[in-house]
């Protein structure tokens, strides 16, 4: 993780959702896996497997120990207030939506419901006072399923965090911490799942970039739009993914995320801000979170066997999933 930032600072600009601002077509055939899987994807994943492993061995070292102290120290305020932001950027980001109007959630899922800006500008009142947490909540299920069921499943598995942030807040209003999950925990695991399916999109739809990418060359730091995307999305999937794994690497990784989010704000606008605004405030929940485990050699050992499984299981979920639902059995992926 700590080698990462270098490649990291060149994809920024890739992170914002390309279904906001270029054509895109989810029934369209993606990408042949025999193309993603090439040798320059595997040496991407190779080296973010290091990265990866690095920082679990760091994080069992006293330069470990000494960046989490930091870390908690630097973030402390930040911790205490989480529940608090949360609540005023999710009120900023549905007060937006309802200004806008004609919207579900995301630019992309357009409505011509008038009643849904409405609802939007009420679950914004909702998340004033902690009592009505768990109402505010379910508004944000009932525009996800409203939202599923006009655009497709398929759609929404792009949007997972906001289930997440919904059960953040339904936990919080009512103090629970079912089974001892902490509302953060919940979170903290849809808005990896969120970024990790999103990676694969990258993969699977290299062209949607294209025209942004014709429009910004400098983008690509002199790289082929292909090895580009390869590599955005490979980024974009490590540290997803080490928002799942020990302390310090998922604290780091949540900056680094956040940083990456908060840049394309600057390139893409007010559409990207708002958009991004609810992962951006979990992010900075992740980073604050002051929970620790001891690493092992174990947490080492076996982060390549499960970044292995998670990639080869969100691979599988998108191409077999998009082939059952637009295509045939016929047009399942080979290698």
């Amino acid at each position: 993780m700590v080698a990462l930032p270098l490649g990291v600072l060149g994809t920024a600009q890739a992170q914002a959702h390309v279904k906001w601002f270029c054509a895109f077509n989810v029934a369209g055939q993606p990408e042949g896996l025999q193309n993603v899987l090439c040798p320059n994807f595997e040496w991407l994943v190779a080296i973010a497997l290091l990265c990866l492993m690095g920082g679990c061995l760091m994080e069992g070292t006293p330069l470990g120990t000494a960046l989490l102290n930091a870390l908690d120290r630097v973030t402390t305020r930040l911790r205490t207030d989480t529940g608090l932001l949360v609540r005023v950027v999710c009120g900023f980001f549905f007060v937006s939506l309802w200004n806008l109007g004609g919207i579900i959630l995301t630019p992309e899922l357009k409505t011509d419901a008038a009643w849904v800006s409405w609802l939007q500008l009420g679950i914004a009142a909702m998340l004033i006072w902690k009592r009505t947490l768990p109402v505010a909540a379910l508004g944000i299920v009932f525009l996800f399923g409203l939202a599923t069921w006009t655009y497709g499943a398929f759609h929404l598995a792009d949007y997972p965090v906001f289930l997440g942030i919904a059960a953040y807040l339904a936990l919080t209003g009512l103090d629970r911490t079912p089974f001892g999950i902490r509302p953060i925990d919940v979170v903290r695991v849809t808005a990896a799942v969120t970024l990790m399916w999103a990676s694969v999109e990258k993969w699977a739809y290299p062209d949607w970039t294209a025209p942004l990418l014709a429009a910004k060359p400098a983008m690509t730091l002199g790289a082929s739009p292909e090895l580009f995307m390869k590599a955005a999305g490979v980024i974009e999937f490590t540290l997803a993914f080490a928002l799942i794994w020990t302390p310090l690497v998922r604290r780091v990784a949540a900056i680094l995320l956040a940083a990456i989010f908060i840049s394309a704000v600057f390139e893409f606008g007010k559409i990207d801000a708002v958009g991004h605004s609810g992962i951006i405030v979990v992010l900075l929940g992740i980073a604050a979170d002051d929970a620790r485990t001891a690493a092992t050699r174990r947490d080492v050992v076996l982060a390549p066997a499960y970044y292995g499984a998670a990639l080869a299981s969100f691979l599988a979920l998108y191409y077999v999933g998009h082939a059952l639902l637009y295509g045939t059995f016929a047009t399942l992926p080979t290698i």
